[in-house]
């Protein structure tokens, strides 16, 4: 790893207003970070917390205007959920994959298994309100980082974070759903390790190491923090898109 990796900044700018739909979140995210008394520098990593890319895109639906069909009625009625969040669960998703009282894990469209299709209805802005993963959130990635050097001339990697359980340990981390500007999953395969072993299986998600970083400082609460930026990690920038992080279902062996 170069020696200008071996040290990382982090910082949060505790100034980004709330954000509604059709807000300009790159200009929003520019101005937080300058009222920090920061400016963006070329290789920053921004990471940028889920909800607030999904509210500026309209991704946000209120319980009382969604009429849930036979299906979600019906595992409504097996796991004791909302039949409304139920039939956003089937609206977004391409397969149920567990369910059980309370929990409903769901296949995303974009390929992600998670708890309600990434539905949330918590820091929504209103009661009864859901807030929807973006629909393409790899472009909305792209799309931000444009705009950011559109405003501030530097090219800069954005993550989109959202927060995940996994099936085999115990509470959420941050992970990339959306990822632009850096390599998302770092192949080391062939290389060698400091005994010149060579390595056989070492993948590193870049991309989700990112994002559970911001996350520490983003909180999952009340915190208000939803933008971070991650200055130093010189090694990490490339290409790549948070997708190449999905394993796909005939790889799953635990099916």
């Amino acid at each position: 790893m170069p020696a200008l990796s071996r040290q990382l900044h982090l910082f949060a700018p505790d100034t980004i207003p709330e954000i509604v739909p059709g807000t300009d979140l790159a200009a929003a995210i520019v101005d937080g970070i300058r009222d920090m008394g920061e400016t963006v520098l070329q290789g920053d990593v921004v990471v940028i917390a889920q909800k607030i890319v999904s509210k500026s895109e309209g991704r946000i639906v209120r319980l009382q205007d969604v009429t849930p069909g036979a299906d979600a009625r019906s595992l409504a009625s097996e796991t004791g959920k909302d039949p409304r969040l139920v039939e956003l669960i089937y609206r977004e998703s391409t397969e149920i994959v567990r369910k059980r009282d309370n929990l409903v894990i769901a296949r995303h469209r974009n390929g992600y298994v998670v708890a309600n299709a990434g539905i949330d209805l918590s820091n929504s802005g209103e009661n009864e309100t859901a807030v929807l993963l973006p629909e393409h959130p790899d472009a909305s990635a792209r799309h931000i980082a444009e705009k950011v050097k559109d405003i501030t001339g530097c090219n800069v990697a954005v993550v989109i974070n959202d927060s995940m359980g996994r099936a085999w340990r115990i509470g959420t981390t941050g992970i990339a759903i959306g990822a632009s500007g850096l390599a998302a999953l770092q192949d080391r395969r062939g290389a060698c390790d400091r005994d010149g072993n060579i390595l056989q299986s070492s993948e590193i998600a870049i991309a989700d190491e990112v994002a559970a970083a911001a996350s520490l400082l983003m909180g999952q609460g009340d915190e208000s923090l939803p933008v971070v930026v991650i200055r130093g990690l010189a090694w990490g920038l490339g290409s790549g898109s948070a997708a190449d992080l999905v394993r796909p279902p005939e790889t799953d062996l635990f099916r």
